[in-house]
């Protein structure tokens, strides 16, 4: 089998740099980088795992520490950071800690605790004290995608500005009577994503003059259902009812729709709905929203996490993500 002595034969390279490339060390330059990688596919090198972690001290692994698995959000986060540990020789190992306190012994005590893995990719949730105090005492570098964790790096979206665009279009087509379905997430999202909406929404009618029904501010639970069952609740009485919605979620927004279709209220000539998020069926439904991109933020998390554990200097703070409105035809001005 070839190994790294005939990669630097065939590149002209010394071993030393080969080396360097396959492990993908931020030191080398891309040109370099591809013509390592193009002579190893030409002569069949398999790179060990077990040799790499040996020779660095590391495990090839990062953990990634979710809150629930199935939602939408989480998983192109997954598969985002996926796609760049694999391109730079490493695994993700996933701990699904929404099984209660006993699943996050687990995964701290057995796995994260012991070094099983050499950093942690945190979706959407904060930590305790205690926890916050042993990942402190492992050094490990972590970053945190979906809302910000104490004392870990956070990268993601404002999401008080989404919600604040996300408003403002409804106010800027003529709306007044403005409802919003947020609430929290039961299954772990973490609870300054709906408050920072909350409070984005509530910002942007404030700069409009505009009055914020409290019981027009309705709990979805971040779900198809919660939406459901919350456009059911500001519609129970036709002659006192809103005229635009502002789901914190696409997939509450989803349920809006599906009850107001049920309803026979017409979107967006009878209410405009409006969302966050950028879910993939948001073309099917016709909802305008918000949309950021979460397989990007995975992809940059997992290089960052990457470039740190191979020598860069550890970053602290936010590190925001892109986000766009898109229009769709689920918004229109309120009839006269």
């Amino acid at each position: 089998m070839p190994g790294i002595g005939e990669i630097a034969e065939r590149t002209g390279l010394s071993k030393a740099t080969v080396s360097r490339a396959l492990r993908g060390l931020p030191t080398v330059a891309e040109e370099t980088l591809a013509l390592v990688r193009a002579a190893a596919d030409e002569l069949g090198y398999i790179p060990s795992a077990a040799a790499s972690g040996l020779a660095t001290g590391r495990n090839l692994a990062i953990g990634a520490l979710v809150p629930v698995f199935g939602r939408w959000f989480y998983t192109r986060v997954l598969e985002g950071a996926d796609g760049e540990l694999r391109r730079r020789g490493y695994d993700l190992l996933l701990y699904n800690l929404g099984g209660g306190h006993a699943e996050r012994e687990r995964a701290f005590h057995r796995s994260i605790l012991r070094r099983r893995v050499d950093g942690l990719l945190v979706l959407a949730l904060t930590f305790t004290e205690e926890e916050s105090a042993e990942l402190a005492q492992t050094e490990f570098p972590a970053i945190a995608v979906g809302g910000p964790a104490a004392g870990v790096r956070h990268i993601g979206i404002d999401d008080h500005q989404a919600a604040y665009l996300a408003t403002a279009h409804l106010i800027d087509l003529g709306h007044t009577r403005i409802a919003q379905i947020g609430g929290s997430d039961a299954m772990g999202l973490n609870a300054a994503v709906p408050s920072n909406r909350l409070s984005g929404f509530r910002h942007a009618m404030t700069d409009a003059g505009l009055a914020v029904r409290e019981d027009w501010i309705v709990d979805g639970g971040y779900a198809f259902g919660g939406g459901d069952e919350a456009a059911r609740r500001l519609f129970a009485d036709p002659r006192d009812a809103p005229t635009a919605l502002f789901a914190t979620s696409d997939e509450m927004a989803f349920g809006a729709l599906t009850w107001l279709s049920r309803a026979g209220i017409r979107v967006p000539d009878d209410v405009s709905i409006v969302g966050i998020d950028g879910h993939e069926d948001g073309e099917h439904y016709g909802l305008t929203t918000v949309a950021q991109y979460p397989a990007e933020q995975g992809e940059l998390a997992a290089r960052r996490l990457l470039d740190e554990i191979e020598g860069a200097p550890a970053e602290d703070g936010f590190d925001p993500a892109r986000f766009e409105f898109v229009v769709r035809h689920s918004t229109a001005p309120p009839r006269r």
